[in-house]
Parts: structure tokens; C-alpha cells; sequence
């Protein structure tokens, strides 16, 4: 008897002990419930403020952005502005300087031109015919002498001097007794270089070397 009781006792024991750790599993769940539903609640809660603020932040940076970009657009106009004025001015700046560029050797021909209109009025007064020459080649000689001083001209004017096809240009030819080579034998019009380049060849006569 008493082996059965002790062994009903035991067995109530270890039922009560069952129950009351299915009462504890319950108690933790229901906490742990409890909890979770008062954490959605708070971001339930705090959620439509997160938005707003998330939101306020977005329009701020547009408008940063949109700001940012109307400037960039307001300069770039402008620099475009500046570039077409810039070669606006380049090309006027340009064109005057192609229209003046002879004004210094137009300065220097008008001392020659003023001396030729006092030739021509002194001829009209006088008839003396060789002092009306003598002035005129001093004219030509101060032309001259002006252009080759100061704009590097050089006369090609010279005859009984080696034909050269780079400086001459024959008009008219003959045979030539005992040269050598071909020759300059008569100057039909002056040839002209500038700073050492041929602008016209110097129209002459040659005399052809035989055989």
C-alpha cells in the first residue's frame, strides 16, 4: 500500500510539474506577444513622422538641385554670349587690320605724290625742260630709295648679266657671238623683288649661246 501511494504521489508530482512549465511556456509567449505588438504600435505610430520628415528632406534637396541648375544654365549662357562677342570682336579687329595693313606705305608714298604735283605745277610755269627732268629723277630716286629703306624693295634692272629664268623673263631672242652662257643684252622693263622675293621678273632680251 504504501508503495503504490508513494508512487500515485510521484506521479502527481511530476503532472503538476508539467502543468506548471506549460504555464510558464504561456506566460513567456504571451510577454513576448505583449512586446511585439507595442513595438509595431510605436512604429505604427512614429512611422507617418519618419515619412514627412524623409519627404521635407526630398523637396529640400530638389530645390537645392533645381537652384544648382538654373545657375549652371544662367552661365552657360553667358559664357556663350562672351564667346560670340569674343570672336565678333576677332573678326572686326581682324578686317581692320587687312583694310590699314599698307597705311605706313601709303604714308611713304605721299611725300613722293606731293613732290610729283609740285613737279608738274612748276612745268606748267617755266619751260625749262631740263630742270623739269632733274626734279623728276630726284623724285623717282627718293620713291626708291624710300621703298628699298623701308619696305625692302630691289630693283632688277641690270643687263650684260647671266639670264636667269628666276628673276627674268625673256621676250626676245638672238644669238649670241662668243658666250658662253646665256645672256641679259637689253632690259625691256624693270623687274621688282621684296626682301629678297621676285613680285615681277624683269622683262629682257637674251642673247643665246651657240651650240
Amino acid at each position: 500500500m504504501s508503495g503504490k501511494h508513494s508512487k500515485r504521489k510521484k506521479n502527481t508530482g511530476e503532472s503538476m510539474s508539467e502543468e506548471k512549465k506549460d504555464d510558464i511556456q504561456e506566460e513567456v509567449v504571451a510577454e513576448t506577444l505583449d512586446e511585439g505588438q507595442d513595438e509595431v504600435g510605436t512604429e505604427e505610430a512614429s512611422s507617418p513622422k519618419a515619412d514627412d520628415d524623409r519627404s521635407a528632406q526630398l523637396e529640400a534637396r530638389i530645390a537645392e538641385l533645381e537652384k544648382e541648375n538654373a545657375e549652371l544654365k544662367d552661365r552657360l549662357v553667358r559664357n556663350l554670349a562672351d564667346t560670340e562677342n569674343y570672336k565678333k570682336r576677332l573678326a572686326r579687329e581682324k578686317e581692320e587690320a587687312v583694310k590699314y595693313a599698307n597705311t605706313s606705305l601709303v604714308k611713304d608714298l605721299i611725300g613722293p605724290l606731293d613732290d610729283f604735283s609740285r613737279a608738274l605745277d612748276a612745268a606748267e610755269q617755266s619751260s625749262n625742260f631740263d630742270a623739269l627732268k632733274e626734279g623728276v629723277r630726284m623724285i623717282e630716286d627718293k620713291l626708291y630709295s624710300t621703298l628699298k629703306t623701308n619696305w625692302g624693295l630691289e630693283v632688277i634692272d641690270q643687263k650684260d648679266v647671266p639670264f636667269d629664268p628666276n628673276e627674268h623673263e625673256a621676250c626676245m631672242m638672238e644669238e649670241l657671238e662668243g658666250a658662253s652662257e646665256d645672256m641679259v643684252t637689253m632690259l625691256l622693263q624693270k623687274g621688282y623683288k621684296l626682301n629678297g622675293r621676285v613680285i615681277r621678273p624683269a622683262k629682257v632680251k637674251v642673247g643665246k649661246a651657240k651650240g
